[in-house]
């Protein structure tokens, strides 16, 4: 039986109206094909609903199996698609279209291929489909060459796909080859050079074509072109090219979509104005499950734990249905905010039942991560050992990283063996092995591990931090001597350091993990990267200004002290980003509670 109302166009269809339509008096075919159309182009799509208006059609025609033939397709049902076409009476190239794009976007491109070259006639989208297809599976070389074959190449399709599928596959160059070369471009062929040069982390360059794109080439983004370029904005931390699309885009009506939405509150969120990404949220007119997500995730991120689970249980009062992203957050959430690593484990314990969310490896890694933090290392162990998969390494990271904080030499040892094995070359299971080993004042153990280092030719990851000064992004590395403004920096530090000193300051010697004398080790942590940073911001800002830090590393204990009491004595709000999370500074205090 057919559904009891489709949306279809401006008009609503109901059970009633399909009745009357099935007189064959006063319809015809081409009524039935636009009903088909409709569901076809319904996101919530019943293949046998579509298949019941099918039989309906007293005689469908070459439409109306078109139309049948992209639900199949649609639902991912490939083998009802190739019972279909080979019962088709008449085929025109539609028809074979169909069959070539929905086998190649199915994973079947070989057979999408051998389709194409049976076509009695092929057109434009012919090809298209085929070098689409093509790129879609990573198979360039057969793009390329298809894409050579092509009688006609003033297609943008054709020269976007080359585009896209360049970029899908990491290679920028020959990507950019192709954009430049193209002879007329559209909105999607500017999307996929933005899109793709943030998935590859060319962040910068995905805003320089973007700006090119708007004031140069004159073409209006959409929705699409400004959530890559927010998502690219958030990859910089670039707060301020932020700021400036979202007032810009405000003008946009996609600016009210939801995606676009959902853009603007992660940026804020993940470039550390998390007041910012609340308003947006506020704003915005209707809210999916994605942008309850975001602003889970923001809260979460920014040690804001309760806050992230109120606003949990606000999304399912308003009805909205969970997903395992949102379980992903509120996990989250219980990891950097002390006290909810019970509420975290009930979670855990109950999404399958409660949802039928199965958990999954990103589950498994925050409850190593809430169970580590809460110091139970032990049952961190068996949780690993009782995972229905192979722990991911980050698993054994983060027992790593618990182990130096409680000075667990035993687990700390299987961690990192466990680590080493996986990747041989990978610093970080060494580095952390060592610091631990340097904690304890095991020096021989540290050489080691470093000559176990230098024998498996690893190299360590640099430290360093960064904040964007009116625009400009400054970059510093631990013991910096390289920006220009170095002996402002270190007098503006010598005077923080005796300050902090006159109000209790006491160097953390376990973050110095060299075996040097005290006094170098004690000038070594007041030049790590986030200290640098932290003074040049202070000299380069007015007083009371916001500084927003980030860090490629996690930030160490010496410095989370230390910026506690600069936050204090030049009274300003430090915000600090470090690859766990987001840490507030206020007035002596630390939004972590020094829980992270």
């Amino acid at each position: 039986m057919i559904g009891p109302r489709l949306r279809l166009g401006a008009r609503s269809l109901t059970t009633a109206h399909v009745r009357r339509a099935s007189t064959p008096r006063k319809t015809t075919t081409a009524d039935y094909n636009r009903l088909l159309a409709g569901y076809a182009r319904s996101p919530g799509l019943r293949l046998a609903d579509a298949r019941h208006v099918f039989d309906t059609i007293p005689e469908p025609d070459t439409v109306s199996y078109n139309t049948l033939l992209s639900c199949h397709f649609a639902r991912g049902d490939v083998a009802g698609a190739r019972e279909l076409f080979s019962a088709m009476p008449a085929r025109d190239v539609a028809s074979w279209n169909t069959m070539v794009s929905g086998l190649s976007r199915n994973g079947a491109v070989e057979e999408a291929r051998a389709v194409f070259l049976a076509m009695p006639a092929r057109n434009s989208v012919s090809w298209n489909a085929m070098v689409s297809g093509f790129a879609s599976a990573g198979e360039m070389g057969m793009a390329e060459e298809c894409f050579r074959d092509a009688p006609e190449k003033e297609d943008a399709v054709l020269w976007t796909a080359m585009v896209s599928g360049y970029m899908d596959a990491g290679n920028v160059d020959k990507a950019m080859e192709f954009f430049q070369a193209m002879p007329v471009r559209n909105l999607i062929s500017w999307n996929a050079v933005v899109a793709g040069y943030v998935k590859n982390s060319c962040a910068e360059d995905a805003l320089r074509v973007f700006k090119t794109m708007v004031r140069d080439a004159s073409v209006p983004p959409n929705e699409s072109t400004l959530s890559s370029v927010l998502l690219g904005c958030s990859n910089l931390s670039a707060l301020g090219f932020g700021r400036q699309i979202h007032q810009w885009c405000v003008k946009l009506p996609s600016s009210r979509r939801v995606t676009v939405g959902t853009s603007l509150v992660s940026m804020y969120c993940k470039c550390g104005d998390l007041e910012g990404a609340r308003n947006r949220f506020s704003e915005m007119p209707t809210r999916d499950v994605v942008a309850w997500n975001a602003m889970i995730s923001g809260y979460a991120q920014h040690g804001d734990g309760r806050e992230a689970i109120r606003l949990f249980r606000k999304m399912k009062d308003k009805g909205v249905e969970p997903n395992w992203i949102t379980f992903v957050a509120v996990l989250t959430a219980c990891i950097h905010t002390g006290g909810l690593c019970d509420f975290g484990i009930q979670c855990f314990e109950s999404m399958q039942e409660a949802y039928g969310i199965e958990p999954r490896v990103d589950h498994y890694s925050c409850m190593m991560d809430l169970l580590c933090r809460a110091g139970l290392l032990e049952r961190a162990v068996n949780l690993i050992r009782s995972m229905p998969f192979e722990p991911h390494p980050s698993a054994y990271g983060t027992l790593l990283a618990a182990c130096r904080v409680y000075k667990n030499l035993e687990f700390a040892e299987f961690a990192a063996g466990k680590l080493i094995k996986h990747n041989p070359q990978s610093a970080g299971a060494y580095v952390q092995l060592a610091n631990i080993y340097a904690a304890a004042n095991q020096w021989a153990d540290v050489s080691r591990v470093r000559r176990w280092m230098k024998d498996n030719a690893v190299v360590k990851t640099p430290g360093y931090s960064w904040v964007e000064i009116k625009g400009v992004s400054h970059e510093f590395r631990s013991n910096d001597r390289l920006h220009p403004q170095l002996h402002l920096i270190h007098g503006k530090l010598e005077q923080l350091e005796e300050r902090m000193k006159a109000i209790g300051y006491i160097p953390d010697l376990d973050f110095s993990l060299h075996d040097v004398e005290e006094s170098l080790k004690v000038q070594m942590l007041m030049r790590h990267s986030e200290k640098l940073a932290i003074a040049f911001g202070l000299i380069s800002t007015a007083p009371g200004l916001t500084l927003r830090i980030f860090k490629n590393l996690r930030i160490c204990g010496d410095c989370h002290n230390a910026v506690k009491l600069i936050s204090k004595i030049e009274d300003r709000e430090i915000i600090l980003r470090d690859t766990t999370r987001f840490h507030h500074f206020r007035g002596g205090r630390c939004s972590c509670g020094d829980y992270w």
